[in-house]
């Protein structure tokens, strides 16, 4: 199965912008990134599945009109920090949170832990389909977890990956052994 991981084009958004969660609108070169992100692709999906978030669903309806939307392709839920920016929520909770990003729950959020719970139900759901080509438009924590799922990373390191918006990663859906 080959499997193609977007991440969505540039959203209009403050610096230092907590938005998980957060509704953006797409920045105005959104046609031109569109274009840059198809060049990368050239291929008709079996399937098209998308976060539902505006910023992925737009991605995804120029893709393909019959795309599907999975809330297990969320980005991280950033709770009580959703729509403020680093610097004015509270420094102590956040250290704690950075302290240990894998296991601390955000304040009414979630920790990477449950996130990558959810983004494995999917991926693994996934690679028992039939699929052969399959676009995923989402968001880099998403991603940056289903690479550590493929290339065995641990998730203290997944920051590491470095993502572009509009970025494309091809990655081999093999079903592994412990499945």
């Amino acid at each position: 199965m080959e499997i193609y991981l977007i991440r969505h084009t540039t959203p209009v958004l403050e610096p230092g912008l907590i938005y998980g969660r957060t509704d953006l609108a797409l920045h105005t070169d959104f046609p031109i990134e569109l274009e840059a992100v198809k060049k990368k692709l050239d291929i008709d999906f079996d399937i098209v599945y998308s976060s539902p978030a505006f910023r992925c669903t737009e991605l995804a309806r120029a893709l393909s009109l019959g795309f599907t939307t999975d809330l297990r392709l969320q980005e991280l839920d950033f709770g009580e920090w959703e729509g403020k920016t680093w610097d004015t929520v509270d420094q102590i909770a956040l250290q704690q949170w950075m302290d240990d990003y894998v296991h601390a729950c955000v304040p009414g959020g979630e920790s990477m832990m449950q996130m990558h719970s959810r983004v494995a139900a999917f991926w693994q759901e996934l690679l028992q389909s039939d699929f052969k080509k399959v676009a995923i438009v989402t968001h880099a924590g998403v991603i940056r977890l289903i690479l550590s799922i493929v290339r065995q990373i641990a998730l203290k390191e997944v920051f590491d990956i470095k993502l572009a918006y509009g970025e494309v990663i091809r990655v081999d859906g093999k079903v592994p052994d412990n499945l």
